[in-house]
């Protein structure tokens, strides 16, 4: 056999397979370094105590302050209208006059006899103490004057009743009459509401009855205003729980200088039954296994420990650890699935647990 035979293409690919096997077999060596996975980048934030308010969620009606129908009192036209749809009154303005031209006539008159009645009582008084008159003329005549006088006090009050006028200040409705209509008691003129503060009325479960008392700050919002909170005061609790729904009737009184809010309107109410201090953490920072919760903490080496918590109360993308976190603890609030108990980690950046009161 030749040696260009024992060199044929064949032989020299069998060599070079050979070799390559028995690179990738070779013990490593002394020098030689295992490959390690580089740290997991996660994102961490520093545990922080802050305010934690209690509250109880509710659904409440709005209600005017004051609110009444104005009606007439007397049966008869309407000769003036002093107001139009919405306007904003002040207690004591006039906003209707009825037909009074009898009664104020009928008022000329009685001024006029009891001047003249007057006159009389004077003349005949001096009579007297000249013993010219007798005293049972002197007591009629001062008779007369007094029942002069009262009929003139009753005519001018229901000449006042002709003039409808406003008992508080307030925002006026929608105008249900008009100049020369027949009214009569009870025919509705228009409405009056007091805007300058709301009343809301909702209910609570008898549960929170002990932690829930007058001047109690809440909140509410509605659909009207969604980003707009008004804020008020709880001014009574009802004496009385309803024996079916086991609630018990809360008012509470909301300051509206801006009128927004209106009678009828549904709220959906907020009562601060009391602020704790605890701390908060990130809820995207809890890791649940099984029934338990856990969250990644970083030691100053840079190392991921697996920490069991205990949690409370939770809020809008927050959570209340009540045990297993200190305050100033690192956690993680990102990147957990990829990280483990005891793995370095690499942080990439750092945020404030910032209390939101």
């Amino acid at each position: 056999m030749s040696m260009k035979k024992l060199l044929s293409p064949i032989v020299i690919a069998l060599f070079v397979i050979g070799g390559f096997t028995a690179y990738l077999y070779l013990p490593a060596t002394e020098n030689a370094k295992p490959r390690q996975r580089p740290a997991p980048p996660v994102t961490i934030e520093i545990a922080a105590m802050q305010a934690l308010p209690i509250t109880v969620d509710a659904l409440g009606t709005a209600v005017a302050n004051e609110s009444i129908t104005i009606t007439a009192q007397e049966t008869d036209t309407i000769s003036a209208l002093q107001f139009e749809d919405g306007d904003q009154v002040t207690a004591g303005q006039v906003l209707v006059e009825l037909n009074a031209i009898e009664e104020q006539a009928r008022v000329k008159e009685l001024i006029i006899s009891l001047k003249e009645a007057k006159r009389q009582l004077r003349r005949i008084s001096e009579l007297a103490q000249e013993n010219a008159a007798s005293v049972q003329l002197l007591d009629e005549q001062q008779a007369r004057v007094d029942s002069l006088r009262a009929q003139l006090q009753v005519t001018k009050s229901q000449v006042a009743d002709r003039q409808i006028v406003a008992p508080f200040s307030g925002v006026l409705g929608v105008r249900a009459v008009s100049i020369g209509a027949l009214v009569r008691p009870g025919d509705t003129i228009t409405t009056l509401d007091d805007l300058s503060k709301i009343k809301v009325d909702f209910s609570i479960p008898e549960e929170h009855l002990p932690s829930v008392t007058n001047n109690l700050a809440v909140s509410a919002t509605t659909v009207a205003y969604p980003d707009q909170q008004f804020q008020g005061k709880i001014s009574n609790i009802a004496s009385r729980i309803d024996p079916i729904t086991r609630a018990v009737q809360v008012r509470a009184i909301i300051d509206n200088p801006a009128l927004l809010l209106r009678p009828g309107m549904l709220l959906k109410v907020e009562v601060e039954k009391r602020m704790l201090q605890s701390i908060m953490v990130t809820e995207s920072a809890l890791v649940p296994i099984q029934d338990k919760q856990y969250v990644y903490r970083i030691n100053d080496e840079q190392v991921a420990e697996q920490v069991a918590v205990e949690i409370g109360e939770r809020r809008p993308g927050k959570v209340a650890i009540l045990s297993g976190l200190n305050t100033g603890d690192r956690v993680i609030i990102e990147g957990t699935i990829r990280v483990k108990d005891g793995m370095k980690v690499a942080p990439q950046s750092l945020t404030l647990a910032a209390a939101e009161n």
